[in-house]
């Protein structure tokens, strides 16, 4: 006879398993078969009427659960001063929670009553249920600035580093936060604003020197122009929005959908579920579903909110910090598909055939709870054998069928060609000061692949759809490479000894087997490189032109809306499409779609010129301390004024000044991409191995100073007994041979493009 649980074993196991809470599965962990389901239905029954679970269609949850990031309410002290909190967006009917704040020595001073947006962490304590760290405080949205503390007779002022803003901040005696002269410093404004004198502001965050790790970022924003704090207005609106109920939409909550993200994320706007397809007419073939955070319901057109967000057109990602698009009530909190909380979402279901396939999908608004959040390790780790608690329940019914649908995915690809360009991704890893600790090359798993085609597979039914429905949408342009740039591509092939098929019309497939035959090979790296420098940028736009380096006809960025405002106008265009409500397309939207593509386009090359300048400001001061050292690395670009060089270990780039070169003229072919040395025909060009030193190495700007000592193993050539006179007095004769040599190349090349 079965063992029927107690109510306790009950209760434990389904807070370690908050999301596998039907009676099916609380039957199957403990081995409860036959007629004794009916007991455990009775026990289950007991416990939901004495208020202990909550029954949700057919499945149990623990109604103590918060989201883990709450908005709560200051509601008294402890007997030590410390502040108790309680929910305000609570789904539970059992004793509710108690929340203990952790202070932090930025925070501002919280009094009963205040209202705040709150990072919760589940504890065991007698006498709370969790703690909670304070993001902000509901209502209250002080202006910050940053710039350079000069201390006065009493407190001090703030120059603000912003050239747009030429006006100093007052600082009092008691808000300068112990800062000293000439540090740079974060302040936020401190009581209402004067009529006369100048702004009062109080220290938040001493970040010392300028050039300091902490600083990197913060003087990236502003040098660029993202804006980085919130109008009182935008906050407001986030403040106001209550949680989505079911009304107008499918019930998705007894899906087991998972978000699977870095083990750092803030915000999971994805969630996937995959399953063998039970249409007989698709043999051996998958359904895909893939779920969005419903964002359009918060953000509608012509709000704040909305004007905010298309403004800054796309959350900016740093080392050390994100600049949201979205406030955090949503971008954290309502538009995060938190583990076990009901949160809205556009979803669509795919079927995809035993090759891989897509043969039909249906896009649906739903409301939806994620089942665990998990990790691409945790993920990967639970395909491989090696689950954890956490994943082991999961694997037979969500983790291998996941990995299953990729597999058919992967062979599609393969056939389709997309361009497979191997460029690792750098990560740099920070000390909790803002040091760099190490620079990594980011790890690329199955699980990273899967969840990229389950997301491509879901922008491209968003296309389709918008398309075949005739609605304006925004799609995501990517055109082929100019043929001056696949010139260049194929002289580069042509020097390393490698074919790039010539053909009236190019395809990914023909790049591809060149960075095939590339691979492995001592031009691997120059290939990637040059291939790469030979794309056109992909941009958005109301016209399609299709995507080059997918080799898709129809493409548009439909999964990522926290983050993107693309996907936000592709969310309200399926909206519209399918009369779902009135916050799709607005008219005045429609008419403006030009303009919007034009806009997001160039923020998003905003942000990606501010997170490089980051990257290198960092690896700058990373290697700062090592100047002196020998590295080793590749020639990675090639200016008359000198050669870039992109070191192995690290990935950053250093300019080798020509004048360091030797006492001799070298002369820029910019069609070969070559500096030669007139004396010594010394020839550098793209893709060399090459051994520096590291000269200098400046933090502020990022640069990095390097003298080159080998190329290719060897020394450089010193020119012989009477040369150097064309460094000296000029280029002379060794100027004119080398414009006589890159004639005669010139004439060469031109006959070859002819006779092709």
């Amino acid at each position: 006879m079965s063992h029927i649980p107690s109510k306790a074993e009950i209760l434990q196991w389904i807070s370690d398993n908050p999301t596998l809470n039907s009676k099916r599965e609380i039957a199957k962990a403990f081995g409860i078969k036959g007629a004794a389901r009916i007991d455990l239905k009775r026990v289950l029954k007991e416990l939901e009427a004495e208020g202990h679970l909550e029954k949700r269609r057919k499945s149990y949850r623990d109604p103590e659960r918060l989201p883990p990031v709450s908005v709560v309410q200051v509601s008294g002290q402890t007997s030590d001063g410390d502040l108790l909190a309680r929910p305000l967006e609570w789904h539970g009917e059992g004793v509710e929670p108690v929340i203990l704040m952790i202070p932090r020595d930025s925070d501002p001073a919280l009094g009963q009553g205040d209202r705040i947006l709150a990072r919760l962490q589940e504890v065991k304590a007698e006498d709370h249920h969790y703690q909670g760290r304070l993001i902000r405080r509901i209502g209250a949205n002080p202006r910050r600035v940053l710039g350079v503390f000069r201390t006065g007779e009493e407190g001090g002022r703030i120059v603000p580093i912003d050239k747009g803003d030429g006006k100093e901040w007052q600082v009092p005696a008691g808000a300068t936060g112990g800062a000293k002269d000439g540090e740079l410093v974060e302040a936020e404004q401190s009581g209402p604003r004067a009529r006369m004198g100048l702004p009062r502001a109080r220290v938040i965050d001493r970040l010392g020197d300028p050039s300091a790790p902490k600083a990197v970022s913060l003087i990236a924003i502003h040098q660029h122009g993202i804006p980085d704090a919130f109008p009182d207005k935008v906050i407001a609106e986030a403040d106001a929005m209550k949680p989505a109920g079911l009304s107008g939409r499918e019930d998705m909550r007894d899906m087991p959908l998972v978000t699977i993200d870095p083990s750092d994320a803030r915000d999971h706007d994805d969630a996937v579920w995959a399953h063998a397809d039970d249409d007989p007419q698709n043999d051996g073939g998958h359904v895909v579903w893939v779920a969005i955070a419903d964002v359009a319901h918060y953000v509608r057109p012509g709000s704040a909110l909305d004007g905010e967000a298309r403004k800054r057109g796309n959350s900016s990602y740093f080392p050390d910090r994100v600049v949201p698009m979205l406030p955090d009530r949503l971008s954290g909190d309502l538009c995060s598909l938190h583990e076990g909380v009901p949160r809205p979402c556009i979803a669509v279901r795919m079927q995809i055939d035993a090759q891989g396939e897509k043969i039909g999908h249906r896009f649906m608004r739903g409301l939806m709870r994620s089942a665990p959040s998990l990790t691409y390790q945790q993920a990967q780790a639970a395909e491989n054998g090696q689950p954890d608690d956490h994943t082991a329940p999961l694997v037979g019914e969500v983790i291998h069928p996941l990995f299953a649908a990729y597999r058919a995915l992967a062979a599609a690809r393969h056939r389709r060609q997309p361009l497979a360009l191997d460029l690792p991704e750098r990560k740099i890893v920070l000390s909790d000061a803002g040091k760099v600790v190490s620079v990594n090359f980011a790890e690329r798993l199955d699980a990273h692949r899967m969840i990229e085609e389950f997301m491509v597979l879901a922008n491209v039914a968003a296309a389709e759809t918008l398309t075949a429905k005739k609605s304006p949408l925004l799609f995501r342009v990517h055109e082929e490479p100019s043929p001056e740039k696949l010139d260049a591509l194929r002289e580069v092939a042509q020097a390393a000894g490698l074919v790039l098929a010539k053909g009236q019309v190019l395809k990914t497939a023909h790049l591809n087997a060149l960075l095939e035959q590339a691979e492995g090979t001592d031009h691997d790296e120059l290939i990637n490189l040059s291939t790469l420098r030979a794309m056109t940028q992909a941009y958005y736009s109301p016209e399609n032109f299709g995507h080059f380096g997918l080799a898709l006809r129809k493409y548009a960025h439909f999964t990522s809306p926290i983050r993107r405002y693309s996907d936000l106008v592709v969310h309200r265009a399926l909206i519209s499409a399918h009369g779902w409500g009135k916050d799709g397309l607005s008219p005045a939207e429609i008419e403006d779609l030009e303009a919007t593509a034009t806009h997001i386009s160039d923020t998003e090359r905003r942000s990606m010129t501010a997170e490089r300048d980051t990257t290198d400001r960092y690896l700058a001061a990373f290697l700062s301390e090592r100047v002196g050292n020998e590295f080793t690395g590749r020639i990675s670009g090639i200016a008359k004024f000198g050669l870039f060089v992109k070191l192995d270990e690290t990935g950053a780039d250093g300019l080798v000044p020509v004048r360091t070169l030797g006492q001799e003229y070298f002369h820029f072919d910019r069609e070969a991409g070559t500096l030669m040395g007139a004396d010594t025909g010394l020839t550098l060009s793209l893709g060399q191995r090459v051994t520096v030193r590291l000269t200098e190495a400046a933090p502020v700007s990022g640069g990095l100073g390097l003298e080159l000592l080998q190329i290719e193993g060897e020394d450089l050539p010193k020119p012989g007994p009477g040369r150097g006179a064309a460094r000296r007095n000029g280029p002379g004769k060794g100027r004119a041979q080398v414009k006589a040599k890159r004639k005669a190349d010139q004439v060469k090349r031109k006959a070859k493009r002819r006779r092709g």
